[in-house]
């Protein structure tokens, strides 16, 4: 699957009352492996921008009276998403307004071009109930060095989200059974006095976190019904 990870910045914080998007940033992943396949481009609102968006992203009206409006780049980044499964922090925030963007275009909107939408923030919520799931909470939580993220940057943003979401979800593929185990992780066994000897290899500290993570998630999928951690019944 052909994912794009994909973060805009805005003149404000309402579509409906005509906020228009300024900037566009994608990186593409596939094989969960950054390619290096990026788009990115600011674009001109045709309206001033609202103070209060300046001061999250630091864009201004004057910076992009040269920029290109989103009609002269729509067609570039629609190609650029096609068919691939968009991955979006609060993701019906960005939807919205590039839909709004499509629709005054007169142009299918966004889940007409992708293979789906999958929001991070919801994901983070069901991992982490009860806590803090913004993408510097995410970046501290899952290590991940954000302290160049000094304002929000569409492109920035989307870099260090496809890290989190890499992070967030490195445990999904990790049921089934390896037919190969890696070098590093095969058990050695010699032969001593006619008996073979199994040599026990620790998992590391990542590793049992991993495994953790990966219980969490089946035990809030299963609502803490697991059958591992049922009771014993009857008399042994």
């Amino acid at each position: 699957m052909r994912q794009i990870v994909l973060d805009t910045e805005t003149t404000g914080l309402n579509a409906r009352l005509g906020d228009r998007v300024i900037e566009i940033g994608c990186v593409e992943i596939e094989a969960r492996r950054l390619t290096g396949n990026r788009f990115h481009r600011y674009v001109n609102p045709e309206r001033e921008i609202e103070e209060g968006a300046l001061q999250v992203h630091g864009i201004s009206s004057e910076f992009l009276q040269d920029k290109p409006k989103f009609a002269e780049i729509a067609a570039e980044f629609l190609e650029y998403v096609a068919g691939a499964e968009l991955v979006i922090h609060n993701a019906a925030f960005d939807v919205e307004f590039l839909n709004a963007e499509l629709g005054l275009l007169g142009l299918p909107s966004l889940d007409k071009h992708v293979a789906g939408i999958v929001d991070t923030l919801r994901t983070a919520r069901e991992l982490h109930p009860g806590k803090k799931n913004s993408l510097d909470a995410l970046c501290e939580r899952y290590a991940i060095d954000n302290s160049s993220r000094t304002l929000h940057g569409a492109l920035l943003d989307a870099e260090l989200l496809a890290e989190v979401y890499l992070a967030m979800t490195r445990g999904q593929e990790t049921l089934g059974i390896d037919l190969e185990a890696p070098a590093a992780q095969v058990a050695v066994i010699a032969p001593v006095g006619g008996r073979l000897t199994l040599v026990r290899v620790a998992a590391t500290a990542e590793e049992i976190a991993e495994h953790e993570s990966v219980l969490d998630g089946i035990r809030k999928e299963s609502k803490g019904k697991l059958v591992w951690t049922a009771p014993e019944t009857g008399a042994a």
